[in-house]
């Protein structure tokens, strides 16, 4: 059994600005409910108050059985984790990772305390832990197509983003938690892994709340939709294949209410104003004033004006610049231990997707392509030659966000890093919608915020070749429509690696990395990702 439920929710930022309030709704038994809003609402501290991470403001939260939680950003700075076993450690029951912390730290001291170490072996195995090592060398297999024993202290930043997601969805699907709350889980996933995704949350009979921006995923899998506003919340009981019908309802019936709320106080207020003008030429309307006054103050005080609804408006100006017809030039660059040599010319103004499974090295060449020609950055270990074209200035938009060097940093001083005063970076930030941010590091930004950032960026940076790392995977709809957007009034080349299969249509190119290490040029799209 699992249930949630949620009343009356609010959370306040430290500065005492609310950033959500009144949020209610209910998770039942088995239900699979998806919750989506624009980036930066407060979905993911929402999923942190239910998690029990942060305290809310108000409001209640009410569970019903063990609750199992995966992040947004799995395997990176803002994550704890560093290893595979640390990863798979942290995804465990609290009882197993108790027993697992005494084991490492006598471990540490085996010498000094050889008995403390037995107990603790003794203790891990009460626990269960041997028989969960024999389930995490399955989920390792599954995900990484590795041995558990042989990868187990390695590095998660070794792994691809799909990799990592891949694991701990592996890890958390299979446990022994009642509920799973899941924040983004499909970001970084390839399309094969999205569609496996989509078998395992329609198969599960666990609780599942998610939050998702992936509109296929939404409309597989959600059997209930809350939508998160500033000002509350409201569900949908039904799949997001006629959600917009009922966002359209909502809206209309919140304009209605809003309507209905305006003629009533106005007519209260001109009462009010009519008794007043009667009162003062004689005393007889005193009392009808006392008594239109009260009205009015009660119909204040027990109703609530419905909050005016305005749309999320996000403004990409990505400039770019006129440069060589030839962009990028490999000559039998070959990754080391990801894929064979291979020739490439990219021309200028091209649209190219780069695309295959997680791990085969499409990272990689995004940033040996950034790289090339700046010796104050290391490239990927490769062999053969790698060069850009004459006037191609290269931008990196990075797929797990990793920028230690933000972090703790308020975005306005990060824009003074690049010349942009306060006045002018209000400016854009407020474009990108993210001018209440302006004082706020970057690293306490929702995942969909640190994106839109990270274009803002792109676009200072003066870069003529923009290299994107699954650009659109935290980003919401809108703010997805507006990158887009931007990207068909760029002056320039674009690469992107992506398994969106809406975003791949604004694309004419794509390079194909297998998992038989070849790479492969064509100008139609694989029916396998349609």
């Amino acid at each position: 059994m699992g249930a949630i439920t949620v009343s009356h929710l609010a959370w306040r930022l430290p500065g005492g600005d609310e950033l959500f309030q009144d949020v209610g709704f209910r998770v039942g038994n088995g239900e699979r409910t998806a919750i989506i809003g624009a980036n930066g609402v407060g979905k993911t501290t929402l999923l942190k108050l239910i998690t029990g991470d942060t305290r809310p403001s108000t409001g209640t939260i009410t569970i019903d059985g063990q609750i199992g939680v995966m992040h947004q950003l799995v395997g990176t700075a803002s994550h704890p984790a560093r290893t595979v076993s640390e990863l798979l450690v942290s995804l465990a029951p609290s009882r197993l990772q108790d027993a697992a912390v005494r084991l490492r730290l006598t471990e540490s001291h085996l010498a000094d305390d050889p008995m403390a170490y037995a107990d603790a072996l003794a203790a891990w195995g009460d626990a269960g832990g041997y028989d969960l090592e024999v389930a995490w060398s399955e989920y390792v297999t599954r995900a990484l197509g590795e041995d558990f024993n042989e990868v187990r202290a390695r590095q998660l930043r070794t792994f691809s983003g799909g990799e990592q997601k891949r694991l701990a969805l592996e890890a958390l699907l299979r446990s022994e938690f009642d509920i799973l709350i899941l924040d983004e889980p499909d970001n970084f996933l390839d399309v094969p892994g999205k569609r496996w995704l989509e078998r395992e949350l329609n198969d599960t009979r666990k609780t599942v709340l998610f939050i998702s921006h992936d509109r296929e995923l939404l409309a597989a899998t959600a059997t209930k939709i809350v939508t998160i506003e500033a000002w509350g919340a409201w569900t949908h009981g039904g799949s997001f294949a006629t959600y917009a019908e009922a966002k359209m309802r909502q809206t209309d019936k919140r304009e209605h209410d809003r309507s209905v709320y305006d003629d009533e106080q106005r007519k209260l207020e001109e009462l009010v104003a009519e008794m007043r003008r009667r009162a003062k030429i004689s005393e007889v309307f005193a009392p009808k004033l006392k008594a239109a006054e009260t009205r009015l103050r009660h119909f204040v005080e027990k109703n609530e004006r419905p909050p005016d609804v305005r749309e999320q408006v996000i403004d990409v100006r990505l400039r770019g610049a006129r440069t060589g017809k030839r962009a990028v030039i490999c000559e039998q660059v070959e990754l080391d231990g990801l894929t064979d040599p291979f020739d490439l010319e990219l021309w200028y103004g091209e649209r190219v997707a780069v695309l295959g499974g997680n791990g085969v090295g499409k990272s990689h060449f995004l940033r040996l392509l950034d790289t090339t020609g700046r010796s104050n950055r290391t490239p990927p270990s490769h062999s053969g030659v790698c060069r850009l074209g004459a006037g191609v200035v290269a931008g990196l938009f990075h797929q797990t966000h990793e920028h230690p060097e933000w972090f703790g940093r308020p975005l306005a001083d990060i824009l003074h890093d690049h010349d942009v005063v306060l006045g002018p970076a209000m400016g854009m930030l407020r474009r990108y919608e993210l001018q209440n941010c302006a004082q706020q590091p970057f690293d306490t930004l929702s995942g969909g915020q640190q994106a839109r950032f990270q274009i803002l960026l792109l676009e200072l940076s003066g870069a003529t070749l923009l290299l994107l790392d699954e650009p659109t995977d935290n980003l919401d709809l809108v703010s997805a429509e507006a990158l887009e957007a931007g990207l068909a009034q760029f002056d320039g080349t674009v690469v992107a690696v992506t398994h969106d299969r809406w975003f791949l249509r604004g694309f004419d190119r794509y390079v194909i990395f297998g998992d038989d290490c070849a790479v492969t040029d064509r100008t139609t799209l694989p029916p396998t990702w349609l």
